[in-house]
């Protein structure tokens, strides 16, 4: 499986790699294929493979002759990826492959996400189980399903089902750093049962369409203050039934609940006599809302359409949910003091879908400190419960504590050091990372995370630096080999 994109790149193995994970469909609750594929072809090369109940591969690769005493080190990543395209775009996630392009020094996927979150993780891992010319100890690799639809191949992993001491997580976005701690996180999903009206005699439909919005990582790009399509269509619909008799038959954004919404539209109904009204506060929005997001946000886009419904929300359930989701948070919270920079607080409100009959959305929320995204959900609870919508919990997982005094750390500063004549900046990550789950269940475990560049994860243009990649490979083969010299020398 090759791809032209690849056809010169080193390390050729580990594009090669990425390119098979390109040509195999792998959504989140549907990496069985690749799962598949990938348990046949480390038996192939004699290496012991399993799927455990959760729906994990594990491969397991000796030592080195001679090091099977040495330190066991799992390489960790997961298998599904974010599935974002842009409308239009004719793309099914579960059929059709990726089709990456080289440009300027990164593969990019134009109309989708590339998926090189976390299949560049993936291939430097299969690289390292092939290749025979490395020096290791013992091996292995540990590829997690349903990472981003909640984790669930981390929470499935049976405890000390890892006999490594080790581990390296490779899935992190930003090379030159050393990551040694995430955010943890949970969701909030809310649901309300609606009581439709007929089309009001004399209405006409309109829909309105807000997009042309960069989207991004709702962890790694939430605090560029990226335009959210969700909340700023609430925002215009919120004034525009302030200015005309406006019923509300259907709204609809965003598409994951990790990705920041960059598409949305509503299915409004006016009087006939308001439409030269309901054009004009359109423009005046276009135009408002280009100004606030010019340098973040500049091809925000705001649309109006002839469309057509038979019925709307009922004037209480318009009411609720409008001013619901304009007062419900979203976006940074509070910025972490132990961490200068960095993001210790989030919210996302990644999903909404309402029509007459009822309505639903997502938040999702981050923390480093686990007590601080509680606080935030509870308050989101709360939001809903005044006016008796239901709003739960799901999905809770525990941010992933630094330990400056790992030894794994010290040992991967080192090596960053004499390979590349300079020091790695230790970070925590304001994203959330499987680490923290799988270090509950291996108390004893020692975890350092790192990998390439990569630029605009969970939406359309996703693209991984090529020289970054080439780069992450030489680290983890030299993190590997001082591993087993350390055990030579003792």
């Amino acid at each position: 499986m090759t791809s032209t994109a690849f056809s010169s790149l080193e390390p050729a193995s580990v594009w090669a790699h990425f390119a098979m994970l390109c040509a195999i469909p792998r959504p989140s609750k549907g990496e069985e294929h690749l799962r598949d594929y990938l348990r046949y072809w480390a038996r192939d090369r004699g290496l012991a493979a399993k799927v455990d109940r959760a729906g994990n591969l594990l491969i397991r690769k000796p030592a080195s002759a001679g090091l099977e005493d040495a330190p066991g080190v799992a390489l960790q990543a997961h298998l599904d990826m974010v599935c974002q395209k842009n409308a239009g775009t004719d793309h099914d996630f579960a059929l059709d492959p990726i089709r990456p392009l080289l440009r300027d020094g990164w593969i990019v996927a134009e109309e989708t996400t590339l998926g090189a979150d976390n299949g560049i993780g993936v291939a430097l891992i299969l690289a390292a189980l092939e290749d025979e010319s490395l020096v290791h100890g013992p091996l292995e690799a540990l590829l997690t399903v349903d990472e981003e639809a909640g984790m669930g191949g981390a929470h499935g992993l049976a405890a000390g089902e890892l006999a490594s001491r080790l581990l390296l997580n490779l899935d992190t976005e930003e090379w030159g750093e050393l990551y040694l701690g995430c955010a943890g996180g949970l969701d909030v999903n809310v649901e309300r049962a609606g009581q439709p009206e007929p089309l009001p005699p004399g209405h006409t439909c309109w829909r309105i369409e807000l997009g042309g919005l960069r989207g991004g990582h709702s962890g790694i790009d939430i605090h560029e203050q990226r335009g959210n399509a969700i909340k700023l269509l609430v925002r215009v619909l919120r004034d525009l039934e302030q200015r005309l008799p406006l019923r509300l038959a259907e709204l609809h954004g965003g598409s994951a609940r990790n990705a920041l919404p960059r598409e949305s539209f509503a299915i409004v109904a006016l009087p006939a006599a308001s439409a030269d009204a309901l054009k004009a506060c359109i423009g005046s929005w276009q135009a408002q809302l280009s100004e606030e997001l010019e340098g973040v946000d500049a091809g925000v886009r705001l649309g109006l359409a002839p469309a057509a419904t038979a019925s709307v929300l009922g004037t209480a359930d318009q009411a609720l949910w409008l001013a619901s989701l304009h007062a419900a948070p979203h976006g940074v919270r509070r910025w972490s003091r132990a961490f200068p920079g960095v993001v210790e607080t989030s919210n996302n409100l990644g999903v909404v879908a309402l029509s007459p009959a009822g309505g639903r959305c997502n938040f999702m929320v981050r923390s480093l400190v686990d007590s601080g995204s509680a606080a935030l959900a509870d308050e989101i609870v709360s939001l809903f419960a005044l006016s008796g919508t239901t709003a739960e919990k799901s999905g809770q997982y525990p941010g992933w504590a630094p330990n400056p005094g790992s030894r794994l750390l010290a040992l991967c500063q080192s090596v960053y050091r004499r390979e590349f004549g300079g020091e790695a900046k230790v970070q925590v990550i304001h994203a959330g990372l499987e680490c923290g789950i799988i270090g509950a269940k291996h108390p004893r475990i020692d975890i350092v995370s790192f990998g390439p560049s990569i630029r605009g994860a969970h939406a359309p243009g996703e693209r991984v630096e090529v020289e970054s990649v080439g780069k992450a490979w030489r680290l983890l083969t030299a993190i590997l080999a001082e591993v087993a010299a350390g055990a030579e020398s003792r």
